[in-house]
């Protein structure tokens, strides 16, 4: 029997030479890839290190900051009207064409206006003027530092503008009184209760009190209270009060309290009662006789606030209140009726005489009579 021996099977000697055959010729393709990969990233890193940063994209906000920020151009221009009058006092206001940068000035006296301090760009000038077309200009462009001189602007009257300022009665009659104020004979003797103004505004009560309390208390009242005191202290008058300083306080005192008094209810009290205007309405007009009859009927016949003519109620009847009062202060043999209806006679004849006096020769005594003062509208 015949033994069989196996054996095993080995790779051929060839095989492993045709393998390193083809391991070095695919290094052979593969190395000078590489090589040259390595060279560009070096070149790539050494050519981006060598260039300056591309500049960044600018965010909006950063824009606006950069075109906000001052420059050293400017504007300068005349505010006119077509006649060529300067007007001061226009509004000029100066925008850029996206509306950014709004600034406002006011043109001076001779109509000018600067404005400094801008950047370059593209501006507009717009001028507003109460009672004129408002004028917008062509858009003006600025280089940086340039001094532009506007073309003077020449505005034109605003069609169908009619510009009617209304002012409240009391603010109007709060200046004639002002101006009333003013007024004194020989600039010393308050003539505070003639108005030389024919349609002059209506008092309020209140400034009817005003005036009362400061033609009143004036001080030139005072030495009159003093002197008529001495008079009446000279004749006796009143001999229940005596004489001496006591006799002469009590004078002084009545003459002191009939005068107030009576001012108090005429110009005030019923002035406001029956809504009456308490001034002597200067007439200057006319014949002698009607204003004669003028002046003498105001004693009588008084304007009310509406303007009507009425009953002079409150003089009347503050003359008699006051000559009522009197009774208390009076000397006991004195008093009654008749001292009441002998003092409002008094003084009803002393209005008519003393505005008699005012129509024919108290402007010509009376400094800073009114020549053209204020009037009220209707």
């Amino acid at each position: 029997m015949k033994t069989v021996q196996g054996s095993i099977s080995r790779p051929s000697a060839r095989r492993p030479k045709a393998q390193r055959i083809v391991l070095a010729f695919a290094l052979s393709l593969v190395l000078p890839a590489i090589a040259v990969t390595q060279q560009q990233t070096v070149l790539v890193s050494v050519v981006s290190d060598a260039l300056p940063d591309a500049p960044q994209p600018q965010t909006e906000m950063q824009q606006s900051m950069e075109q906000s920020k001052p420059g050293d151009a400017s504007i300068t221009g005349i505010v006119q009207d077509t006649t060529g009058a300067l007007i001061a006092g226009a509004q000029v206001s100066l925008t850029q064409r996206d509306g950014r940068n709004p600034r406002t000035i006011i043109s001076g006296a001779n109509g000018d206006f600067t404005f400094t301090k801008l950047p370059a760009g593209s501006w507009r000038v717009i001028v507003y003027v109460k009672g004129f077309t408002p004028y917008t200009s062509e858009e003006i462009t600025l280089s940086q530092g340039q001094s532009f001189i506007l073309p003077n602007i020449a505005l034109n009257v605003g069609r169908n503008v009619t510009d009617v300022t209304v002012r409240p009665t009391e603010v109007i009659a709060a200046e004639q009184m002002k101006q009333e104020e003013q007024q004194r004979v020989f600039a010393i003797i308050p003539n505070f209760y003639v108005s030389y103004v024919r349609d002059a505004a209506p008092m309020t009560s209140r400034q009817k009190l005003s005036l009362a309390i400061h033609e009143t208390f004036d001080w030139t009242s005072f030495v009159g209270i003093s002197a008529a005191a001495g008079v009446e202290q000279a004749n006796n008058s009143y001999k229940g009060y005596g004489q001496g300083t006591a006799g002469y306080a009590k004078r002084w005192g009545a003459q002191f309290a009939d005068g107030r008094s009576s001012d108090f209810l005429h110009h005030y009290v019923f002035a406001s009662l029956f809504h009456q205007d308490p001034r002597y309405f200067y007439q200057g007009t006319g014949t002698k006789k009607s204003r004669l009859f003028h002046a003498v009927s105001s004693a009588f016949v008084a304007r009310s606030d509406s303007g009507r003519t009425m009953p002079n109620y409150s003089y009347v009847l503050g003359t008699m209140c006051a000559g009522a009062l009197s009774n208390a202060y009076y000397p006991s043999a004195d008093r009654g009726a008749s001292l009441v209806f002998v003092n409002a006679g008094i003084g009803v004849g002393g209005k008519a005489g003393a505005s008699v006096v005012q129509e024919f020769i108290g402007k010509r005594l009376t400094k800073n009579a009114s020549k053209a003062a204020p009037t009220s509208t209707p």
